[in-house]
């Protein structure tokens, strides 16, 4: 599979991913980080606007699922379990491994599955690796460490490109 960091989309936040791109794309499988993804890292658990975006996903018949590299899974369990929908855990993005495993649990493939994610090095390299559809966020929280910053500024050449390929697409 591709080595690409480019993500296929970008949004500005989760709630832009409808069930309705989902369904016109063939997904019935999405992917997603959680960390700055769907919440802050900070935040212990799902807000109401994530519980509701969770049940119209569910209601359009799309299943999600969280892949996480999370080193410690109590928080990332916990949220789950509230959403009442299962993760990946250890999924060690930028691998394609973790997205293939949590393909398998889900009992479907790389053409009707997306990955939403808010970082290319990771989420965005990852889906492109597991030949699935490489949906891509702002960070939720924004950049804090310097660290964190550091990766904004090198993500957003390649966001940028991505702005202009779907100008030119409409």
């Amino acid at each position: 599979m591709p080595l690409s960091l480019m993500p296929s989309r970008l949004f500005e936040r989760y709630q832009e991913v409808t069930p309705e791109l989902l369904c016109q794309a063939g997904v019935t499988l999405l992917l997603s980080d959680l960390d700055f993804t769907l919440a802050p890292k900070s935040v212990r658990r799902p807000d109401p606007a994530l519980r509701a975006w969770i049940a119209e996903m569910k209601a359009a018949g799309i299943q999600v699922m969280i892949v996480s590299n999370n080193r410690s899974g109590a928080r990332v369990t916990e949220f789950c379990a509230d959403l009442g929908i299962p993760y990946q855990g250890h999924a060690r993005k930028p691998s394609a491994k973790g997205l293939e495993a949590a393909m398998a649990r889900a009992g479907t493939d790389r053409t009707h599955t997306a990955m939403l994610g808010d970082k290319l090095l990771t989420d965005m390299l990852a889906a492109n690796r597991a030949g699935v559809l490489a949906l891509m966020v702002e960070p939720l929280g924004g950049a804090v460490t310097l660290w964190q910053k550091a990766l904004h500024a090198l993500q957003a050449p390649f966001k940028a490109l991505c702005r202009r390929r779907a100008e030119k697409g409409k």
